[in-house]
């Protein structure tokens, strides 16, 4: 049981990194929540897999044996609820940049960026070492 618990963790966050690599700015966004539901796996299987006794101490007894630990449970259930509301935002976030800019491409979305002479917005990077950008043809 334990194996396949692991493999489900760890197939889940290697499709989750590989979307995260995409150049496409929907399947970051969902590459992300693909990655939070893995390492809600890996917190859940932290607990116990099996059938455990319900975390409640029998009366006059002072010691649980054989319980399952209703902490990595609580956890878990507050970060799906939390990265649900977190993916919502994000996905609203990207169709809205999407609908805005054209492209869902990251590297188109650099156009976005501030060109280096600029007083309000000066650019991340120094203009010195900065790559060509954008590329001949391009706007």
């Amino acid at each position: 049981m334990i194996w396949a618990v692991a493999a489900a963790v760890w197939i889940t966050l290697a499709s989750g990194v590989y979307l995260c690599l995409s150049r496409d700015v929907f399947r970051v966004a969902l590459g992300l929540a693909v990655v939070g539901a893995g390492v809600n796996l890996a917190l859940l299987a932290s607990g116990r897999l099996g059938a455990g006794l319900p975390a409640v101490v029998p009366k006059g007894e002072q010691l649980l044996v054989g319980a399952s630990n209703p902490l990595p449970q609580a956890l878990v259930l507050t970060a799906i609820v939390i990265g649900f509301a977190l993916v919502c935002f994000s996905l609203a976030l990207v169709l809205g940049l999407i609908r805005d800019a054209g492209t869902d491409d990251a590297l188109e979305l650099r156009a976005a960026e501030p060109v280096p002479g600029d007083e309000v917005k000066p650019p991340q990077t120094d203009p010195a070492h900065a790559p060509d950008w954008p590329p001949e043809g391009r706007p």
